[in-house]
């Protein structure tokens, strides 16, 4: 099941650049979560925040708190443990091009020591499963590499070998930015069958996305979070007239 987030303070910097400034918020547990807001104001670095990623970059510091479930990340546990319990699906697939598509999916389990043929098995297919993908690859597991598949079966893929290690969180950085219609609307049929298992947050540049799949939305500018509440009510009804100017197109 998936789990709340609750982030204190969060201030981030790449060297002087202060991208993010004062980010509190709480994301409910097996919601969709929608961060909006125009390039470079903080989305996808709140996002890198939220599994450490952010500190893979030797000129980045985080200050501040979150907390996943019960677990604070920045103090209770290892960047290995974190990115284990907060999956990520980038905006462009990267399946590992010279593995089958069998090895994408059974890569992060290898990579914890699991060696165990038959739970493999089972893994791989119930993975594929909740990605939608299965039915679609199963006689072609471990013929095909990844990188042969469409771009929508890539991203597919991508989720399945996010799934695999059982996260209780799912990161989605423009998911579907590279995608064809056909694609997109699998992506986000899948994030509605994924929420009851999964907390999911989505970063994304379509509104009409945000409206579709997000039960809470937030909106980012300058590296703040401008607003934060019901999707409906974001769209519908801001607080803010800088939301407000955002979403009917004003700037962006």
């Amino acid at each position: 099941m998936g789990v709340g987030i609750e982030v204190k303070d969060l201030n981030a910097w790449y060297g002087s650049n202060h991208t993010l400034q004062d980010i509190n918020l709480n994301i409910q547990p097996n919601e969709a979560t929608a961060l909006i807001g125009p390039s470079g104001c903080g989305k996808s670095t709140f996002v890198r925040c939220l599994n450490r990623m952010h500190e893979t970059n030797p000129i980045a510091k985080v200050t501040g708190s979150v907390r996943i479930g019960d677990l604070d990340i920045y103090n209770d546990a290892s960047p290995v443990e974190v990115r284990r319990r907060i999956g990520m699906v980038f905006q462009r697939p990267n399946p590992f091009p010279t593995m089958s598509i069998y090895d994408n999916v059974a890569s992060g389990l290898r990579l914890n020591g699991f060696r165990n043929r038959r739970v493999l098995d089972e893994v791989v297919e119930r993975s594929l499963k909740h990605a939608a993908l299965w039915d679609e690859v199963k006689d072609e597991l471990k013929k095909k590499s990844g990188a042969s598949l469409s771009g929508g079966q890539q991203q597919r893929l991508c989720i399945a070998r996010a799934l695999a290690v059982d996260p209780e969180v799912l990161l989605m950085d423009e998911p579907a930015s590279a995608l064809d219609p056909v694609s997109t609307a699998k992506i986000e049929d899948l994030i509605f069958q994924l929420k009851s298992q999964y907390t999911i947050i989505i970063v994304t540049h379509n509104m009409q996305q945000a409206a579709r799949v997000a039960e809470r939305t937030g909106f980012f500018l300058n590296g703040k979070l401008v607003e934060f509440d019901s999707t409906h009510k974001i769209f519908t009804n801001p607080r803010d007239k800088r939301t407000e100017d955002y979403i009917t197109g004003r700037f962006g």
